[in-house]
């Protein structure tokens, strides 16, 4: 695990916030603990879970100060509020809260969705609170407060979606947060955040899930020999296959304008494909992939990822 002093973001001498409520101890909450508490982001850090084995394993694990019963008690007084739920429960959790939210206090999210959490969240919320939405672009297939650690949001994006009109010391301080993390922070609409990831994260998502589904199929007809020689390119699509099903239930669900629209234009490509295959058009299937190609060497360059040399050295 990485130690504050081996993070690319420093330890802080003042907290940026007073009290930090942590709502949802999974994967993205511990995580948010984890970090905040070493690299001294908030001066007290509460967390809530509505599952109390979830709530009784932090505590084992030690995350922030304390371990609130429920989500208006964690928001109570807290100077910034993170909604670490599943997209289609932030409305749910925002009317919970809303009582418990002082003046001042800004609240924010999680999620891989934007514009149906902003559509959820606002109507709900008292007067003088800012809502700064987040989407830290940074995860792993695990998921509960033992799968969170410090380290998650180094060099990875965090995209900011603050309605218009937001408070723009809100924004700031948001940023600033993230930034603490070692995010690198952008900020967007939440339309064009939601048509972003669908193509980015969504769609291979779904793809994922389908490919793993289908091979799961074939391995009741070949004696699991589907899964038993499954290549490097496979286990990719089971790694994102594991992740959280409702977690990715909710997004699809809420997201799905954005994730028809791509689907539809992956379709079509699928066609070109299908076709040239058909037809044994090599010049088009080698275009096709010289294009991609260095679509990869692109992400490797701006730090998205390692190379797999440098994987495999460490392996």
């Amino acid at each position: 695990m990485t130690t504050a002093s081996e993070s690319f973001a420093p330890r802080r001498s003042e907290p940026i916030f007073g009290r930090l409520a942590i709502i949802g101890i999974g994967l993205i909450g511990s995580s948010i603990a984890h970090a905040a508490k070493e690299l001294n982001l908030a001066g007290r850090i509460v967390l809530s879970d509505r599952d109390e084995a979830v709530r009784a394993r932090a505590r084992e694990l030690g995350l922030g100060h304390e371990i609130a019963e429920t989500a208006f008690e964690a928001a109570r007084d807290a100077d910034h509020i993170i909604l670490c739920v599943p997209v289609g429960a932030c409305g749910a959790v925002a009317v919970e809260i809303a009582l418990a939210l002082k003046p001042g206090a800004i609240l924010s999210d999680v999620g891989s969705v934007k514009n149906a959490v902003v559509e959820a969240v606002m109507p709900h919320l008292p007067e003088g609170v800012h809502f700064v939405p987040a989407h830290p672009v940074a995860g792993t297939e695990n998921s509960g407060p033992d799968a969170g650690f410090p380290s998650l949001f180094l060099n990875r994006w965090c995209i900011l979606t603050p309605p218009e009109g937001t408070d723009a010391t809100a924004i700031a301080r948001t940023r600033q947060f993230w930034e603490g993390m070692g995010a690198l922070v952008e900020i967007m609409t939440a339309q064009h955040h939601d048509l972003v990831l669908a193509i980015t994260s969504h769609l291979p998502h779904l793809i994922a899930y389908n490919i793993v589904g289908t091979a799961e199929d074939l391995a009741a007809v070949t004696q699991s020999e589907v899964i038993k020689f499954s290549a490097g390119g496979f286990r990719d699509f089971t790694r994102i296959a594991a992740s959280d099903p409702t977690m990715w239930r909710d997004v699809f669900l809420h997201n799905k304008e954005a994730v028809l629209e791509m689907l539809g234009r992956f379709s079509e490509d699928l066609s070109v494909l299908t076709r040239a295959i058909r037809f044994g058009d090599g010049e088009t299937l080698h275009k096709h992939f010289t294009r991609t190609r260095t679509i990869r060497r692109g992400i490797v360059a701006l730090g998205q990822e390692k190379p797999e040399t440098e994987k495999l050295r460490k392996s």
